[in-house]
């Protein structure tokens, strides 16, 4: 039996983790994340599809494809957190478990960024905690899915 796939997908200027802003967003890059993604996946057997892109509509029809294709999502919308109403109802229409992963913690960042719509179709936020929220989101949609018992 092939294990759940949990879609992990990240928003714009991700892909510049590394580089951008280590002292927010410390060092790792995108790949060691997808890496980090993966090694925690394997112990709790799922399998992921890993995606990063800077363009909305693309990052609104990776959620749409997940219907009927994968057990849960865990999604790192960035900037468009704050901003994507229509992220927020893609989410909410493919009726999926989801959980939100910020590396910093918004809610000590600029007013703006406290608000997430993506948070009203979310089960679970993790923020604050660096890459490792990952990790973190990938245990609680495996215990969500009933994949992990200790989740």
């Amino acid at each position: 039996m092939e294990p759940p796939l949990i879609a992990v997908l990240n928003g714009p200027n991700l892909n510049l983790l590394g580089t951008r802003e280590p002292e927010k967003y410390g060092s790792a890059t995108l790949d060691d994340v997808e890496a980090l993604c993966a090694e925690a996946a394997e112990e709790l057997g799922l399998a992921i599809d890993f995606r990063q892109t800077n363009l909305e509509g693309e990052l609104i029809s990776w959620v749409q494809e997940c219907r009927g294709r994968a057990a849960g999502i865990i999604i790192n919308p960035a900037g468009y957190s704050h901003t994507s109403v229509a992220l927020m109802d893609a989410l909410l229409a493919v009726d999926l478990p989801v959980v939100e992963v910020h590396i910093t913690n918004i809610h000590r960042r600029e007013a703006f960024r406290h608000l997430s719509y993506v948070s009203r179709a979310a089960v679970g936020v993790i923020c604050g905690l660096g890459v490792g929220g990952y990790a973190l989101g990938l245990r609680a949609i495996a215990g969500i899915i009933g994949q992990d018992e200790t989740a």
